[in-house]
């Protein structure tokens, strides 16, 4: 056991890593070393597992064995309570340069365990440039202990000024056999429902583990699959979006309504239990209140948007398998349950057409990204979906 095992495809990062690992002693006593850094920023498509690889390379740099997996730092570490590993992970839309200077200010500080300070900024694409302007110094001339991680999709989505400072390593897609396999050993799923697994998520760890796992996951996503089939008229495409917009909602409320409670929980036993007093603590706490509503309704909007764009993924891959008979790619599909449904929409409408609601389904995703409203982007879809197969 060790805390690597949870890394799945990607041994060129793992010996990257390790070998910072081992040089990180001398680097802690100021020796020169060439394989340990302080800023580091981990890229990869999402379910690559960058999160994982942070938070396994923070135990490994305070793990006395560099990385065992059964002490007490490896542990603390890996379950998001060791003292010594800050982990920023945004469900806003985006980290602003109040959260970053905090982290700056805390970055100065001592790590209690007297080896390294690690701090993990997830979705690093998201801070705004003020954040990243307020970040880059820290970067650039870390303290003595300090350790950055930091994770992004691609290189392209961090800004020149902080990935020129920082030390790129990128994961890939692991390869599905390698994500059942991990199922199977980690999970005790059956190997045919993680072989499935493993196919339908492309290679996405999280994704996979949640259709193996959760049988909400695997209806919510047979759902999305029969939308192309069903896409018979103008009604049609209306209540369609309509469900996926729900569907989207109903699988994000939950997570986000236990969070709004833990953290409004929180904060009034901060105030001495709600601060309802009339003097300033009354009045900074109705302020406080106020800020935290405000980013629990952004959170609310970015679960959402993340649900959603993951079934505009798995639609993407019904078209994409579509094509793939088209053009007798001779490669497995992704869908091979809708094998029959696939065959049939790839008779009836042209490589042309599918390419052409593939492209639809991508500008979907960046219009919900964008400030677009989730069901005017689906609807247009839904309708632009429509045109395709022949009456």
């Amino acid at each position: 056991m060790s805390v690597w095992d949870d890394i799945v495809g990607q041994d060129r990062l793992l010996d990257v890593l390790r070998s910072a690992v081992d040089g990180a002693g001398d680097a802690l006593a100021g020796r020169r070393q060439d394989t340990m850094t302080q800023a580091w920023l981990f890229t990869g498509p999402p379910g690559s597992g960058r999160s994982n690889a942070a938070r396994a390379f923070a135990a490994a740099l305070l793990c006395e064995q560099k990385g065992c997996g059964a002490c007490q730092a490896c542990r603390t570490v890996l379950a998001g309570t060791h003292g010594d590993v800050i982990h920023i992970l945004s469900e806003q839309l985006s980290i602003g340069v109040d959260t970053m200077r905090d982290l700056v200010r805390r970055s100065a500080l001592s790590p209690v365990s007297r080896r390294w300070l690690v701090i993990i900024v997830e979705d690093a694409d998201r801070l705004t440039d003020k954040a990243a302007d307020a970040l880059l110094k820290s970067i650039e001339e870390p303290t003595a202990h300090t350790v950055w991680v930091l994770c992004a999709p691609t290189v392209e989505d961090v800004l020149p000024t902080i990935r020129s400072r920082c030390r790129v390593l990128v994961l890939r897609t692991p390869p599905s056999d390698a994500v059942a396999a991990h199922l199977v050993a980690k999970d005790g799923v059956p190997e045919s429902v993680a072989t499935f697994a493993a196919r339908a998520s492309q290679g996405h760890i999280g994704r996979a583990r949640a259709l193996a796992l959760d049988d909400a996951a695997r209806t919510r996503r047979r759902e999305v699959l029969r939308l192309p089939t069903q896409l018979v008229s103008l009604g049609a495409c209306m209540t369609s979006a309509a469900n996926v917009v729900d569907a989207a909602t109903e699988e994000a409320t939950p997570r986000s309504t236990a969070l709004d409670a833990e953290e409004t929980a929180d904060l009034a036993s901060a105030f001495g239990g709600g601060g309802g007093g009339r003097g300033p603590s009354g009045a900074a706490y109705a302020a406080a209140v106020k800020e935290l509503q405000k980013n629990q309704r952004q959170r609310a909007k970015r679960l959402v948007r993340d649900s959603l764009d993951r079934s505009l993924l798995d639609l993407a891959s019904f078209y994409r398998d579509v094509l793939t008979v088209q053009m007798g790619g001779g490669v497995e599909l992704v869908n091979e349950e809708q094998r029959s449904e696939i065959e049939a929409v790839a008779r009836r409408t042209t490589a042309e057409q599918t390419a052409r609601h593939v492209g639809a389904i991508f500008a979907a995703r960046e219009a919900v990204e964008g400030e677009v409203a989730p069901i005017l982007a689906v609807e247009a879809l839904m309708i632009s979906l429509s045109g395709g197969p022949s009456r």
